[in-house]
């Protein structure tokens, strides 16, 4: 079996910023939480929890004084309002791409917009974007939301960062006509457009794509509809015990992708379990 492997791989900047970030911490303090998983891949969860992380799903759960690792899909500022009323230490490993988001949601509202978030309105990052704007803002997942949305005089638009930049087109067209005004902000982080490029590419030179990540992670899933959009069979696994013998049956040539919170040791495990074959 041959074995294409797509580039970019592994963690974003984004990611490995704020997983970098967490590892310094824990030598440091030992034991520190975070509002929620972090990043979304499970295993790469487990093994920062082996190191002292401690997650906790809302501030009431906090310990007074404590340590609070902020995950890379960001939180609100109610949220950081309350962490700090409780005297807690903030380490902030919000990726950037998601604070530009956040500005870019915030200045929109501030400057009289209806603020419309594209993206999946219960992730967190969209929850996060969504925290900073002073007025109300609408999230839509797809085109076919916006039959429903009010005609307004001024609209402004922005992404989560995961977002498919064809989504995001089929929305902006379907709200032109609800708007005198529109303003859009692309804020879809460019790491992935690559990573679903290339996934389109494997998808052309292969007779199947595996993709690694987690089955909560919206980067991974958008990787998977890539390429089932062009065709290809799919195979998606979080970690090597979920590779499927049958799936693999009568294939000679297999793509590997990985989302943009796959560890790089993951990846090298799936990699030498298939290399073994």
């Amino acid at each position: 079996m041959r074995l294409i492997i797509g580039k970019p791989l592994g963690f974003c900047f984004g990611v490995k910023r704020a997983i970098d970030e967490l590892e310094k911490a824990l030598k440091k303090y030992g034991n520190i939480y975070a509002l929620g998983s972090p990043i979304h891949n499970e295993e790469e969860v487990k093994r920062l929890k082996s190191l002292g992380l401690r997650l906790v799903e809302s501030v009431e759960e906090l310990p007074s004084q404590s340590i609070v690792f902020i995950r890379a899909h960001g939180t609100t500022p109610e949220v950081l309002k309350q962490a700090k009323h409780k005297g807690c230490t903030i380490i902030d490993g919000t990726c950037p791409s998601v604070k530009n988001a956040q500005e870019k949601a915030r200045l929109l509202s501030e400057e009289g917009y209806e603020v419309v978030i594209v993206g999946d309105p219960n992730h967190p990052e969209v929850q996060s974007i969504k925290g900073c704007v002073s007025a109300y803002a609408s999230v839509i997942n797809s085109s076919k939301d916006v039959a429903t949305f009010p005609n307004k005089d001024k609209i402004g638009v922005v992404s989560q960062t995961t977002q498919e930049e064809g989504a995001l087109l089929s929305v902006v067209s379907a709200l032109v006509p609800k708007a005198r005004e529109l303003r859009v902000y692309n804020t879809i982080c460019k790491a992935t457009l690559h990573r679903q490029e290339a996934v389109r590419k494997l998808a052309a030179d292969t007779e199947g794509v595996i993709v690694i990540g987690g089955h909560n992670s919206t980067n991974t899933a958008k990787l998977v509809e890539v390429a089932k959009r062009e065709g290809c069979d799919v195979l998606w696994i979080a970690n090597p015990q979920e590779i499927d013998e049958s799936w693999l049956y009568g294939k000679h040539i297999i793509g590997i992708a990985a989302g943009a919170s796959t560890p790089d040791w993951l990846i090298k495990e799936v990699i030498s379990l298939l290399s073994r074959r």
